[in-house]
Order: C-alpha cells, then structure tokens, then sequence
C-alpha cells in the first residue's frame, strides 16, 4: 500500500479509538513516503497522547516541527504532549511558538489558557489560594449553573455537603470516599478537567489527527464550549445550551431563551417556517447561543431562502469565533453553507464549505457530501470538454505524430481524442497501437478492451490486443482473442482482408505457443507438448476421439469436421502441438 493509503487507515483507526492499531498505520505510512512528511508524525502523536505515552507523542511532535518549523499545529502537539507530562512551562512555550506563527490560533490560546490552569491548580502554587476557591460566596451559585455540576446541585443533600466542605474545606476528604460526586465538585472549583491530563493524569478524550492537515488539533484540555451543540429534532438543533457566565440572571436568560427556541421547534416540524424564524431570533437576543443562529438557518433553509440562510449561518460562524463556541457547531454552520451551496447548483463553493466543515469536526454525512458533490463536478467538468470536432483534430495531430514515429506525443494526442470524446473507440485503439510501439503492452491490453467494450465488432482492437498480448508471451490469451475477432468478422463477413491477417496472426501465435526448446528433438517437443493441460483435456474428450478415430481411414471426414468451429479450434491446436501430423 501507499503512504496515503496507510494514512488513510489510520485515520479510520483513530476514529474508532482503536490507537495501537492507528500507530501501527501511521509507522507503515511513515516508512513508505518518499519524503518525510509531518502530518505523518502529527498524527502519531496524537495517537500516543490518547494512550497517555507523552513522552512518544513528545518525540513524534518534535520531529514533526523539525520536519516543517513553520506549521502552526506541530507546535500544538508538542504543547500537549508537555502538558501530559506536567512541563506546563514548556507546554506555554510551545503553544506561544504557534500563536507566533498563526495568531488567530484558537488551539494555542486554550492551551496556554489551560497550562497556566493547571499550573496554578498544581501543589506548590500554594495551599492558600486553593483553599480560597472554596470560600467563594457565590460558589453555589457557580455550581448551579455549571454544566458539570448542574445536575448534582439539584440534590439538597450534597448541596448540604458543598456547604460544609465550604466552612471546612480539609474535612472534604472525607466525604469524597463516601460521595464520588464530591470529587466532581472539588475538580470543577480547582479547574481541574479529569477528562484530561492535567499533572500528567489520564485522558479520555481522543485528540483528532490531522487528516492532509483539515483535521481538529489537539489541546491539552478540549475546554466545553459555552454553546454546546442542541439536540436535534428532525432538520432543527435542539439541545441544553451551557451557560459561559456564573450569575444566577444569565442562566435565567438562557432558560428563557430555551423557551423560545423549544417553541421554534414545535412550528419547524409543523412546517411554520415564518413563525419559527421570529422565535429563533428571540432566543438569540434573549441569550447568545449560535444554536439559535444554526436553527433559524434550518428553517430558512426549508423554506427555500437559501441566500438568507447563507448569511445566518455566516453570522454564526463569526459570532462563534468571538465566543470561542464549541468547534462542532462551527462545522454545522459550514456544513448548512454547503448544503445551500447544493441547492443552488454551485459544486465549487459546496465543496469548498464541506472541507471548512471537515476541517472543523469530521464526520461521515458532511464527508458523504463532498465526496459525492466531488464525483458529480467531475462528471460536469469531463461532460462540458467534450467535442467531437476537438477530438478530430487530436486524432490527426495523433495519426502525424504516430507516422513520424514519435510515440511519446502521439499517446499524448490520442489521450486528448479520448477526452474530447470518450464514445469514440478509434481513439482507444490508437493509443493502443502506440502504446505498444513504447512497450507498454499492459496499458495496451487495456486501452483495446476499452475499445471492445464500446464497439465489440471493431476488429482491430482485438488484433491489437492479440499483438500485444504476444509480445508478453501469453500465447493462450491471444489465440481466444483471435478465434474471437474470427467469429465477429465470420458473422459480418464484411472484410476478408482482416480475416486473412486474424489467420495468419492465429498460425503464428499458435507456432509460437507450441514452439520447441533449444536443443529439444522433434519427439521430445511433442511428448513436452501431449503433458499441455489444453492437451490433454482435448485427448479426454470422447468427441474428440471419435473424429480422430474416424480421420485414420478417412481424412476428408477430418476437413467436414472443422467446419464446427469449436473442433476447429482444438484440430488448430493438436496440428501445432504435432498430435495430428500433416504431410
């Protein structure tokens, strides 16, 4: 396999969670590229970071920036392979060196972020200032409305027992072997993410690899977004949305906001697409959460007003820049500018938004689309060269090329005939014929079956494909092409200057099959040949024996015989491979 085919599986791999086996792919895809490739070693860093080898996924994120200094995303490997290892000083460095590069690197600016996180939650930055977390008077409030502990503050009792750690924080200890939940909690006030490696800790959260550099970079800590991507309802996102700010009034605000959206759904599926509009835009200025933006772009673009939701979904982006959203609803929102991009007919700019989509978070339906979005401006493009008056003007520029005995130029010609019209098969037997001038006898081969398929009474394209087929010394390959073209012009019988060279090319190739050796007798050569497995299978025949049986006393039986053309075929080979003698 190639380089790209190795990748190509170990980016499945990765998508699985399946990492030793994703390794191994990038290692054999290592090996096989021509030149040293710093995707190659992104990637495997990435899949060392998920298994918690920082110190192979350092190595691999260090020689991937030795490899190309002046990408961004190697300097964010090489961040969160040194957070993992807790070298948060060197982890900043590292995520500075990207920003140099690529300022706007979101990446970059968490890890740092994250880094300066960790290392101010680390033991020796001071017993106090931990303990001050605690004491927060709206540290209830905090965890209400915190998505990660949200949930368990609904219950009284452990509400109780974040009060009491508040009084007494050293005596929390406690009550966390008794209550995991508890650990939750203390996590969340230090800004710890258990999720990553904060300290050197486990990971659990795969680090996308960079798929020809569109995939997601890694960060050490993937911080959850401030609007998280809704649950969906049909075509229409739904979902909790996570409150960005700590105040009791905001969370208010989102609730509201829900409501509004949780109406909007209802006149979506409804089919109301006016009225689900106007609600979806209440909720965005109620509270800001690009959900709402990507809703309304769904509705608008059931309706119809694709320009509109064109610019909805662009606003989205942008607002979601700002508010560093959660990646996956930004590859939403590129994904629906594709999707109306689709339904206005412009391939390009569909396929140009599906790969920022993929760029962004990959999945199967958005990569379904480009692929498919690919295959069909493909089509549009080969479809719209076509011209047959084009095309004669290859065909000649070929014909010139090949009578002057410039091959190289006249497959070049030819090869544009065919471009220019594919459904003419003169086109393909050209380039056969000068195909084989340069030897190359497989492309040959192919190019007359090409021409086959399209005419499978055109006769020169199996003389063609017989000649070469001889030249490659597949003797039994060529002898069936041309008892075949035999039977095609036999039918027609439209020209018997071709069935004469079908004969006579039929003798040779049968002379050649059944040649002797260097040295061999003429009874040697004849007892080699009675071992021929087509031999023997004709000697085995009880038909074949009778007609021969019959020939001993009869000769002129043998001639009425070979008037069936199957006989024909096996009295050609047993006369070449000296079985039946003639005087």
């Amino acid at each position: 396999m190639s380089a790209d085919e190795f990748k190509q599986k170990g980016n499945d791999a990765f998508r699985q969670k399946n990492f030793p086996e994703a390794i191994d792919y990038f290692t054999e895809a290592i090996k096989a590229s021509e030149t040293p490739n710093h995707v190659l070693y992104s990637n495997r860093s990435a899949c060392y970071a998920s298994l918690h080898k920082y110190d192979e996924a350092l190595h691999d994120a260090k020689e991937c920036v030795k490899i190309n200094p002046t990408w961004a995303k190697g300097y964010n490997r090489v961040g969160a392979a040194e957070f993992g290892l807790s070298n948060y000083d060197s982890s900043i460095e590292a995520y500075n060196n990207a920003l140099k590069l690529e300022p706007t690197n979101s990446m970059a600016k968490e890890g740092i972020e994250s880094a300066n996180s960790a290392k101010s939650s680390s033991p020796d930055a001071g017993v106090n200032d931990m303990f001050s977390k605690f004491t927060d008077p709206q540290l209830i409030n905090k965890l209400k409305v915190n998505p990660k502990t949200a949930d368990l503050m609904k219950d009284p009792v452990l509400v109780e027992k974040v009060r009491k750690m508040q009084s007494d924080p050293q005596a929390v200890a406690a009550d966390m072997m008794s209550d995991p939940r508890l650990m939750t909690i203390v996590t969340t006030i230090l800004g710890i993410d258990l999720s990553q490696p904060p300290n050197g800790g486990a990971n659990d959260v795969p680090i996308p690899t960079d798929d020809d550099i569109k995939m997601e970079d890694a960060t050490p800590i993937e911080k959850p977004a401030s609007n998280p991507t809704p649950k969906t309802t049909q075509k229409a996102d739904e979902s909790k949305a996570e409150p960005s700010t700590s105040n009791v009034s905001e969370s208010s605000d989102k609730e509201e906001a829900d409501k509004f959206k949780g109406e909007a759904n209802k006149l979506y599926k409804s089919k109301k697409f006016d009225e689900a509009i106007a609600l979806y835009n209440k909720a965005w200025e109620t509270y800001k959460d690009i959900t709402y933006l990507n809703n309304r772009a769904a509705a608008e673009f059931e309706k119809g007003d694709y320009d509109a939701a064109i610019k909805t979904c662009e606003d989205a982006i942008e607002e979601g820049r700002d508010m560093r959203a959660n990646y996956t609803l930004i590859a939403k929102s590129f994904a629906r500018i594709g999707n109306c991009y689709l339904k206005k007919d412009d391939l390009k700019k569909a396929i140009s938004y599906f790969e920022k989509s993929l760029t962004e978070h990959r999945t199967a339906d958005t990569l379904t689309k480009l692929r498919n979005a690919e295959q069909e401006l493909k089509k549009r493009e080969s479809e719209s060269y076509i011209n047959k008056d084009l095309a004669e003007e290859a065909r000649l520029q070929g014909k010139e090329y090949f009578t002057k005995g410039d091959w190289p130029n006249a497959v070049k010609a030819y090869t544009e005939m065919i471009k220019r019209d594919p459904t003419d098969v003169r086109g393909y037997s050209n380039r056969a014929a000068a195909l084989s001038k340069l030897m190359s006898f497989p492309d040959s081969i192919r190019d007359c079956d090409k021409a086959i398929k399209i005419d499978p009474t055109f006769i020169k394209a199996y003389i063609r494909k017989a000649t070469s087929q001889m030249a490659m010394k597949e003797y039994k390959g060529s002898i069936d092409t041309l008892y075949d073209a035999k039977d095609i012009e036999t039918k027609n019988g439209n020209n018997p200057t071709q069935l004469r060279e079908i004969e006579t090319m039929l003798q040779k190739a049968l002379s050649q099959r059944f040649a002797p050796l260097e040295g061999e007798t003429y009874d040697q050569s004849v007892a080699r040949f009675q071992k021929d497995p087509e031999v023997v299978e004709i000697l085995q025949d009880p038909v074949m024996n009778t007609i021969l049986q019959q020939a001993q006393g009869n000769p002129a039986a043998l001639q009425e015989h070979m008037k069936n053309p199957e006989v024909y075929k096996k009295i050609l080979i047993l006369m070449a491979a000296g079985i039946i003698r003639t005087r």
